[in-house]
């Protein structure tokens, strides 16, 4: 019976060869991200339920209580998702091919590329650079994180393609690269035409959308505003007895949006996320990008906040460029008529909030927790 196998270790060749070893011996993997705590480690352990750990040292340990796998199961990918709780993501064999054989067709990958992983393997994003490699028999560089000067060397080295977040991008220079695979958060604006942004989540294997273009025997739909996804690399399951919002092979994203009259697919963000103001929907994407063409907005994130008023208030959470001192009411009046020149005035942002940074996840994404308005 297959068993689950967790490596508590950084990227590396050896953790390439310990995943192809567990693969050839009908087992699967789960990644542990390095960053966790040792108590944060032991209950991923406790809820994933290996059978096995082998650790930074190369030793093995047999754990008790570990449930089996079904065959086939190559990948458990553990996801906070966007309640909190962790969730094992199950991937098999054949999701991940699939996977794997559509970005190489959508990218026209081949053996002579040289893929970097340089994001958490814990991470889908991250992983699924290490199967396109496999798949096309390219060579692999693995970094055990994210480093500016490893980044560069790398290049340097013959690494063509990587796959990178938002906040990674800015920091290294992208022309060095074939193509850049970018996920996370939203994407900036005027990106090189060698940074291909991707949507989808761990329980597709990552993204399946690449620029707004389905890959290959991916389907989309939206149903009431909400992104469906129909795909052969949609995860088997979850570990444990969650249950998985399928159906007729549908996979219901919890995310909004819509497709264009171009034919792609425009995200506007989770549904969690939707800012109803005076009972007007807002996406916060929609102000995001107008407030982003401002010429003293460097980043910006927008979220709404409760209101007795208007039920919920849209805030702008604004990282200015360095030329920019004024006032925040100053601002709030300038970034309103900016707004309002493209959008509908209950779009416009009711309140201003400056920050020196955007507070981020490992993925890239918003820490909205750590937004300051949260937490007061």
């Amino acid at each position: 019976m297959a068993r689950l196998i967790a490596l508590d270790m950084p990227a590396s060749k050896r953790f390439v060869d310990l995943v192809q070893r567990a693969w050839s011996n009908g087992d699967a993997v789960l990644p542990i991200d390095q960053r966790l705590p040792l108590a944060g480690k032991k209950m991923l352990l406790d809820a994933m339920a290996p059978s096995e750990i082998i650790d930074a040292s190369f030793t093995a340990s047999t754990l008790p209580n570990g449930r089996p796998m079904q065959d086939g199961d190559a990948l458990v990918i553990a996801s906070s998702g966007s309640t909190g709780s962790s969730k094992g993501i199950i991937h098999t064999h054949s999701s991940i091919l699939s996977g794997a054989q559509a970005s190489a067709s959508r990218l026209q990958l081949s053996a002579s590329d040289h893929w970097l992983v340089c994001i958490p393997v814990s991470h889908v994003g991250g992983f699924s650079v290490i199967a396109r490699a496999l798949h096309t028999g390219a060579a692999l560089t693995l970094l055990p994180a994210f480093d500016v000067a490893a980044v560069q060397k790398a290049a340097k080295n013959g690494a063509t393609h990587t796959s990178l977040v938002a906040t990674a991008l800015t920091r290294i220079d992208n022309s060095q690269f074939k193509s850049i695979l970018l996920g996370g958060s939203s994407a900036p604006a005027n990106l090189p035409s060698n940074v291909i942004t991707t949507y989808g989540m761990t329980e597709t294997g990552g993204g399946v959308v690449y620029n707004g273009q389905p890959l290959d025997n991916v389907e989309i739909k939206i149903v009431d505003g909400e992104i469906f996804l129909r795909c052969p690399m949609l995860m088997r399951a979850y570990r444990g007895d969650q249950s998985i919002p399928i159906e007729d092979g549908w996979y219901a994203t919890g995310d909004l949006g819509e497709i264009l009259d171009d034919g792609k697919l425009s995200v506007h963000g989770r549904q969690t996320d939707l800012i109803i103001t005076g009972g007007e929907n807002v996406w916060p994407s929609v102000v995001e990008n107008s407030l982003a063409s401002h010429p003293m907005v460097n980043q910006v994130v927008v979220r709404g906040m409760p209101d007795t008023t208007w039920g919920q208030r849209v805030v702008a959470y604004v990282v200015l460029n360095n030329s920019a001192q004024t006032s925040e009411a100053k601002l709030l009046s300038d970034f309103r008529d900016h707004v309002k020149q493209s959008l509908p005035a209950f779009c416009a942002p009711q309140q201003i909030v400056v920050l020196a940074e955007i507070p981020q996840t490992s993925l890239g994404k918003v820490d909205v927790k750590a937004l300051p308005s949260h937490n007061s």
